[in-house]
């Protein structure tokens, strides 16, 4: 079975929660109120930024894969977001349609090159360029950005102390981890969630995103 397969193959689907209680701690817009499950046979969408005119439009002809929520400083996010929320297609499923000459590469070196519009800066995908990367043949989508209902539901969160980073108490990081198991989404970090707040929260005290 080829990498790609074992990413999109068979299988049966996750559970899913319960739609969980109100809270005041927020993820992301499209998870806080809860989320429908995949609509079978789904097989792909039209992706547009934000822009009011000409915008940037991106058509994916498959379903997404791999879902989540993600707490890192790099994944575009919605305004007032903690969390972004980015799924995974095949790469030759992702085609530009419309005013791709409004996309710039956020950052060259970076291993996952993002396309964002440079107008209203949503990034509209990522691509791995380097094929000894264990993820190259995968592009990064954000599915909010589709008008069509049956795209793959979140499965879980990564990168969660990363939020950290951004400026986001550290104080709070239970309650984030409770209210993501509440929604139905593990929280995962490397190492265990304690001494990844505690790096965290030195790197955002060193970059100035709290205060030392």
């Amino acid at each position: 079975m080829s990498f790609l397969s074992s990413i999109f193959g068979g299988g049966s689907a996750p559970s899913k929660p319960a739609r969980p209680m109100p809270s005041n701690i927020k993820i992301h817009p499209q998870v806080d109120n809860g989320f429908p499950p995949a609509r079978a046979g789904f097989s792909g969408g039209t992706l547009t930024c934000h822009c009011k005119t000409n915008p940037v439009k991106v058509k994916i002809s498959a379903q997404s894969a791999h879902n989540h929520v993600c707490g890192c400083t790099k994944c575009w996010k919605p305004k007032g977001a903690v969390f972004s929320q980015i799924a995974v297609v095949p790469r030759e499923a992702v085609q530009v349609i419309a005013n791709g000459d409004k996309l710039q590469i956020v950052n060259p070196a970076a291993p996952i090159q993002r396309y964002a519009c440079k107008d209203c800066g949503v990034h509209m995908y990522g691509r791995i360029e380097n094929t000894e990367h264990p993820l190259y043949g995968l592009d990064f989508i954000h599915t909010e950005l589709s008008d069509e209902q049956g795209w793959s539901p979140p499965e879980f969160a990564a990168f969660v102390s990363s939020i950290i980073e951004s400026g986001y108490d550290p104080s709070k990081m239970g309650a984030v981890r409770s209210r993501l198991r509440d929604l139905g989404l593990e929280p995962y970090d490397a190492l265990s969630p304690p001494i990844m707040d505690l790096i965290a929260t030195h790197a955002a005290k060193k970059s100035g995103a709290l205060p030392a």
